[in-house]
């Protein structure tokens, strides 16, 4: 469960870091590590939290076919 759970996380940062880096990259490098770390994580964490992983949530409940448990009989 809990490696699920990483594997989910995991394929939200990954993009999610790279595209924000990629848009954002140059003009934040004049700032300080710090600073630059504090902007990406004010931006990306409320992303990943609230539309990322509940949105990678939603697609594997489309793609992945139903426990037999839960299926009536």
């Amino acid at each position: 469960m809990k490696l699920l759970a990483s594997l989910k996380i995991w394929i939200v940062i990954y993009p999610s870091i790279t595209l924000f880096l990629y848009l954002f990259g140059k003009p934040l490098s004049v700032l300080p590590l710090y600073q630059r770390t504090l902007l990406l994580t004010l931006a990306l964490v409320p992303w990943i939290i609230f539309i990322g992983v509940p949105l990678v949530d939603f697609i594997l409940r489309r793609l992945l076919p139903k426990d037999s448990k839960n299926s009536p009989r």
